[in-house]
């Protein structure tokens, strides 16, 4: 690995994500890098997995964990004594901030006391649950391997475990739904009163049984309209913010306190650190991943070349810094600043992104209150619009 990333400097804060590919079975509208494994093979990866924690340690000495977060595909698919190891070997290997967030993503019909009592011993103190959904013909047509009243069992023997910071994961606009139903759902999911909720809309990503399905075949016509997607969009705002939710990033909504710290630091452009098959890294301005073929990675020798490991380093400009800082902050509610980018790059926000910003403006997708610029409502509309002015804005020399 390049010697300037080696060496992280004095103590820097680090965010750590640790990645679980293995699942019970493969949703069909899933592209992440995860995939069903036998016991055999999920031993070895674990093992692998904690060579590298313990490898990546000796690497970045001189940094912090900020927070830690598992996630997968199903990272509950692992036995509970698996994930506390995993822990074990990064608080050995890294320093980690006494009040750090940690959290694991779990999949309904996964869970057990035996294994929300490691995840407590461990240390993680938020759970997310991937409910999706709470009717069970749509969790069907998902391909999820759980029902709501799986979901439900598995939320009670979590807070019964104790955890106090509880995240659900929702999906709009899936086939066959119609805003009655999404709004149903909703008054489901609020009446257990989460810390956290995340509701996302369906994406079809090529190459997914969904893709085929919707995207291209006559299952189409299933797919609920723009003016119905819209309606459940507006919906989710104005029903939990009713209930007190706070809205602070485009699909993410939360009790005060409760947002997610770790996400939160990919959208402001923290540096984070990602173990496992295909995990990505922000060092020193650097951006890798890891191997993506898990033979592969189970066979890289940690602790003599981690070299092998690390895919498509990359080096970023100060232009593809200050361009990731626009798109990616104005995903938070609040906004980019323009008083941090210059303490940041030492140079005018309106000045170097005068033409995005003045366009959006003027199309009423983005608001100025001082030095702070943020979507409109009508921009969350269209945000991905907006991000591509603020993409490859800056011309390189």
């Amino acid at each position: 690995m390049n010697k300037e990333i080696e060496h992280a400097g004095e103590k820097r804060p680090l965010e750590l994500y640790i990645h679980i590919p293995f699942c019970e079975k493969k949703c069909d509208y899933c592209d992440f890098l995860s995939a069903p494994a036998g016991e055999a093979v999920r031993r070895a990866y674990v093992a692998q997995l904690i060579e590298e924690i313990r490898a990546e340690g000796q690497v970045l000495p001189d940094c912090r964990l900020t927070s830690i977060f598992i996630g997968g595909g199903t990272p509950s698919a692992l036995s509970g004594l698996q994930i506390f190891n995993m822990l074990s070997a990064v608080y050995e290997s890294f320093a980690v901030d006494s009040g750090a967030e940690i959290s694991i993503e779990c999949n309904p019909g996964t869970l057990n006391e035996t294994k929300l009592s490691y995840y407590r011993e461990a240390g993680i103190n938020r759970v997310s649950l991937g409910l999706q959904s709470t009717d069970n013909e749509e969790l069907r047509l998902l391909g999820r391997i759980h029902s709501y009243e799986d979901f439900l069992h598995s939320y009670e023997l979590v807070r019964a475990a104790g955890f106090r910071n509880v995240n659900i994961d929702l999906m709009s606009a899936l086939p066959g739904q119609t805003p009655e139903s999404w709004r149903a759902g909703l008054k489901k999911v609020l009446m257990l009163r989460p810390e956290h909720i995340s509701a996302y809309s369906l994406i079809l990503e090529e190459g997914t049984p969904f893709y085929q399905r919707y995207a291209l075949g006559e299952g189409q016509a299933m797919l609920p309209d723009e003016d119905a997607e819209r309606e459940m969009y507006a919906d989710t705002q104005r029903m939990l913010a009713a209930q007190g939710y706070q809205r602070y990033e485009i699909s993410n909504y939360a009790r005060p306190g409760c947002a997610c710290r770790h996400n939160i630091g990919y959208w402001t452009g923290a540096e984070y650190l990602g173990v496992g098959l295909g995990a990505s890294s922000l060092i020193l301005n650097h951006r890798y991943h890891s191997e993506t073929e898990l033979q592969s990675y189970l066979h890289v020798r940690m602790h003599e070349d981690l070299t092998p490991l690390y895919q498509d380093l990359e080096a970023l400009s100060p232009e593809d810094r200050m361009e990731e800082f626009m798109y990616l902050g104005l995903r938070m509610m609040e906004g980019v600043s323009g008083a941090e980018f210059y303490e940041r790059f030492g140079q005018n926000m309106f000045t170097v992104f005068e033409a995005a910003i003045r366009k959006n403006l003027v199309l009423k997708l983005i608001e100025q209150r001082g030095s702070q610029i943020r979507l409109t409502e009508r921009g969350i509309d269209v945000s991905n619009r907006v991000f591509a002015d603020f993409y490859h804005a800056i011309p390189r020399r």
